[in-house]
């Protein structure tokens, strides 16, 4: 269903490209045998929210007026048709309500079916995953976007450190920029470079609110599911969380500040990023989001080949820390070689614990509940292996994490604070010093609330 549901998403992207797409649907509705299921599954791969129609001319009226009038604001996983829960284990459960980590899924008794409950979903996608049958979609956004790409606008592709090795080990991070490029992008960013701003930050939270061995910070960065777990589950422990947003966040905030006309893409192997640049106090700050799975699809659309490509260099900006907030533990050892560099007093208190899954993130946060944690700065992700394991990765978790290594290894800047390109543009936005990262309206492009 994947390899089905992919190649008609390179057919409604090219179709688009040649102005051709309203009569490619029509063509794919009119041999449908479930015209409604194809409804369903061309607006989420169009990335818009429509009811299926029985008339061809009003579906294609309001996936044209969807389209022009896109709007972020919708949510991003849905199901898009009834299933027969034929995938029930032996629990009793379908493998998307086991797959859920928020009990969102529920049945509907009479119609022996499954329903999302919109108030418990968080948009994290595990369900998307799971389900055997591609009756649970994430919404796709590169149509709207490709109006971005083709109106002239600088816009910049801002791409997770987990992208290394997932083209090849031969694709670079130069011949990524380079293939941006041959997509419409102005250019490409690592969001590692802006980790690097959060490391900073980080670390001058860990020495204010660390000042013996059992006070307690839990970082806030990375993670979407993360944070939804300690929102929603562990409200107790939320005083104890940093008010730092992601680095995706941080990325697209920095770069508006520097250029208020671009416009920001982020790209990563999460379908919760999506869910994350949609909330209220986040939206407008990253225009679209893609996956890694998606952009595959897209080059292959295209006939890019990454590989094949000349390389675009930069100069070298991100550090060996700020790439391995890939994985798991990269955040710990990025803000703990921080500390050491910048409170060297406060590094001897400091005592890490990095979970990922969720299955260990909730074991984590249940003993910190219980005063029964061994640490006083926790990391977790909720994907095995960190964003490297994220549902929309292209390769195993295992390879990526030995991609992310072998490139962070190789950075020049080994700790954030050593990093003169990342001082030259943290002070265009006014911040000249560690010490800065105490005024809070300095530092407010960093924060959120929690």
């Amino acid at each position: 269903m994947k390899e089905k549901y992919s190649e008609l998403f390179k057919t409604l992207i090219l179709a688009q490209d040649k102005d051709e797409l309203e009569g490619v649907v029509k063509d794919l509705l009119s041999s449908a045998e479930d015209k409604h299921k194809l409804q369903g599954v061309i607006s989420s791969l169009c990335g818009v929210e429509l009811n299926a129609c029985d008339d061809y001319d009003e579906y294609m009226s309001k996936l044209r007026t969807a389209l022009s009038n896109y709007s972020p604001s919708h949510k991003v996983v849905e199901k898009i048709h009834d299933c027969s829960m034929d995938c029930i284990t032996v629990g009793g459960e379908t493998l998307c309500q086991k797959s859920c980590p928020f009990n969102a899924i529920m049945i509907k008794e009479d119609e022996h079916t499954t329903y999302i409950d919109s108030n418990k979903c968080t948009d994290c996608g595990f369900c998307v995953e799971a389900c055997p049958n591609g009756n649970i979609l994430d919404k796709t956004e590169f149509i709207p976007l490709r109006e971005l790409l083709l109106g002239g606008a600088p816009v910049i592709a801002a791409v997770a450190p987990a992208i290394i090795g997932q083209f090849g080990d031969k694709v670079t991070i130069s011949k990524l920029r380079s293939s941006f490029k041959k997509l419409g992008f102005t250019d490409m960013v690592e969001v590692a470079f802006f980790a690097d701003m959060l490391t900073l930050k980080e670390a001058v939270e860990f020495n204010h609110l660390v000042n013996k061995k059992d006070d307690l910070m839990i970082t806030s960065c990375c993670c979407p599911m993360w944070v939804a777990m300690l929102k929603r589950v562990y409200q107790d422990l939320v005083k104890h969380v940093s008010p730092s947003v992601s680095p995706m966040i941080a990325a697209a905030r920095v770069l508006k500040k520097l250029n208020p006309n671009c416009k920001v893409v982020f790209i990563g192997p999460c379908i919760a990023k999506k869910s994350e640049a949609k909330e209220k106090d986040l939206l407008g700050d990253v225009d679209f989001v893609l996956t890694f799975a998606e952009l595959k699809q897209i080059f292959e659309a295209f006939s890019i080949v990454p590989e094949e490509l000349e390389e675009d260099h930069s100069v070298e900006y991100a550090s060996r820390g700020g790439r391995l907030y890939a994985r798991t533990g990269g955040v710990s050892i990025a803000v703990g070689e921080a500390i050491h560099a910048l409170f060297p007093h406060k590094y001897e208190l400091l005592s890490p614990l990095s979970v990922d899954g969720v299955v260990n993130c909730k074991e984590a946060l249940n003993k910190a509940l219980k005063g029964e944690l061994n640490a006083n700065f926790i990391e977790g992700m909720g994907c095995t292996g960190g964003c490297v394991g994220g549902p929309k990765a292209i390769i195993p978790a295992a390879e990526g994490t030995k991609a992310v290594n072998h490139l962070a290894d190789m950075s020049e800047i080994k700790v954030s604070v050593d990093s003169h390109c990342m001082n030259e543009i943290l002070a265009k936005i006014n911040i000249h010093s560690a010490e800065d990262f105490n005024h809070a309206e300095r530092i407010s492009i960093f924060e959120r609330e929690f």
